[in-house]
């Protein structure tokens, strides 16, 4: 799918007022990437399957929350992405993306203004961000899953869901993270890579 996808309302399921915005988002992904690093260039080209739709398929895996946080944002995904299609879908939910980068935070509010997505940036450390209490608590490319489950410990509720994509060795992260800590765990196949997983993890919990 990554190299045959194209974008358009029908092929993301979406509306014409929110593919408008996600393509206002590309737009200023590729203006800002020339000057900062979001992402690489090869993925650039086929930023709709590797980033916009890949970021689509998290928010798909949840239905009702209030507050959901994304770590390590980015570019934006996949948290920003969700914002961006929460605005139609559920306007009242809240947004927070943890981005220590400055110039990464500077690009996230600039899509936020422009796009209207309910969302703030945090500009600090993980690990140094007041603990968020987010419903939902996702991140992509950010870490293995031992430390994103101790990141789950303090920034998630205690009946929340974390949405983690991630590649080939998923199998092999999540028997690591079994060791030092209790949760339970659904991994659902991705749409954009045949070996990729979403891990749906709920009651998280030292072990």
């Amino acid at each position: 799918m990554t190299t045959s996808f194209t974008a358009t309302p029908d092929s993301l399921s979406v509306s014409r007022e929110t593919f408008d915005r996600l393509r206002l988002y590309v737009d200023l992904l590729k203006k800002w990437n020339a000057r900062i690093n979001l992402v690489s260039r090869k993925t650039l080209a086929e930023v709709w399957s590797r980033h916009i739709l890949d970021s689509v398929q998290v928010f798909r895996q949840v239905n009702e929350f209030d507050h959901w946080a994304d770590l390590g944002s980015g570019g934006g995904f996949p948290g920003l992405v969700c914002a961006v299609m929460s605005i139609e879908i559920q306007p009242q939910a809240r947004f927070t993306l943890v981005e220590s980068d400055q110039r990464k935070s500077a690009f996230l509010r600039t899509v936020i203004r422009e796009t209207g997505a309910n969302c703030s940036v945090i500009s600090k450390r993980i690990e140094m961000a007041d603990p968020l209490k987010a419903d939902v608590l996702s991140a992509r490319a950010l870490a293995d899953l031992t430390t994103l489950l101790s990141f789950c410990d303090r920034h998630l509720q205690k009946n929340g869901v974390a949405l983690f994509p991630k590649g080939a060795i998923w199998k092999k992260e999540l028997e690591d993270a079994q060791r030092e800590w209790k949760f339970d765990a659904e991994p659902i196949k991705s749409l954009t890579e045949p070996q990729a997983v979403i891990l749906k993890i709920k009651g998280v919990s030292r072990g």
